[in-house]
């Protein structure tokens, strides 16, 4: 077993501007276990459905990956593999729920889930949920766009089309891939695990996080290197409602920090794991 982290977690849930909450999230990264788990989903489909395709996915791959956790030795060796199989036993669930309430055909949802085991961080994402690495006062998305969104960027880049349209193209969030009952056009799900660092710092996110440019993400993230995950989630949506935006979306992450727990005092180590739910607007 690799040396473990000492996690400093917090998850936030924000409603945003719209009338209903359809992402969910689910979050597991106790300190002195060396693993950890989050999973989110973003439902589509109206408000009798996507909220049910979102707790729906969240609660069968998060449940899925629970279990398998629980042998942490053959978890590490299949983790890959146990990932496709939970995001396809959720896909399946959501065919199984249209089939029996056939006003819910067409609700959907994306996903993206995260483990981390030692200083391995593993994932699968399915639809444009990012999952962001802070590191070094660097932002980067590890995980595939299943949108239209990097094709209109390639556009922009090329010169085909001018920066401002495409940041508000009408077909930028037109996903292109996604759960919904049937088969998964595109999964991103790396067979080999992205080795994680002291300070790094994951983002599980809906969407909805990037009403805010990455640029403005980083201004808050350097903002005080020495602040909880708590701080940091509240600086976030306090950033989100200074938009003023009338069209916000509904915003949930998670906020992961990894830091070195022979780095820390024992009574720090064993301090219980920030992790709450924000809920505004």
């Amino acid at each position: 077993m690799h040396p473990v982290f000492d996690f400093d977690a917090t998850s936030a849930l924000s409603k945003g501007q719209r009338s209903t909450q359809e992402d969910a999230i689910i979050a597991d990264f106790a300190r002195g276990t060396g693993v950890g788990v989050a999973v989110l989903a973003d439902g589509m489909g109206g408000h009798a459905a996507g909220d049910i395709a979102s707790k729906i996915v969240v609660t069968e791959v998060f449940s899925d990956l629970m279990f398998r956790r629980g042998d942490l030795q053959a978890f590490e060796k299949t983790v890959t593999e146990a990932l496709k199989e939970a995001a396809l036993a959720a896909n399946s669930c959501l065919r199984d729920h249209v089939q029996a309430y056939p006003d819910t055909r067409g609700m959907g949802s994306t996903l993206v889930a995260s483990v981390v085991i030692g200083r391995h961080l593993y994932w699968i994402s399915i639809g444009d949920s990012p999952l962001f690495l802070f590191r070094d006062g660097q932002l980067r998305q590890l995980n595939e766009d299943h949108s239209m969104a990097p094709q209109i960027d390639f556009m922009v880049k090329s010169g085909l089309i001018a920066e401002e349209e495409g940041r508000y193209h009408p077909d930028r969030n037109t996903l292109t891939s996604v759960l919904f009952g049937e088969q998964i056009p595109r999964i991103d799900c790396p067979a080999d695990p992205l080795e994680l660092r002291h300070d790094d710092m994951l983002i599980v996110a809906s969407d909805g996080l990037q009403f805010l440019t990455n640029a403005e993400i980083v201004e808050v993230l350097r903002h005080d290197t020495r602040a909880t995950s708590s701080d940091i989630a509240d600086r976030l949506l306090e950033r989100l409602d200074q938009l003023g935006d009338p069209d916000l979306d509904n915003v949930s992450f998670s906020i992961v920090r990894m830091q070195d727990a022979e780095d820390r005092g024992l009574a720090e180590a064993h301090r219980p794991v920030a992790a709450r739910i924000c809920r505004v607007g």
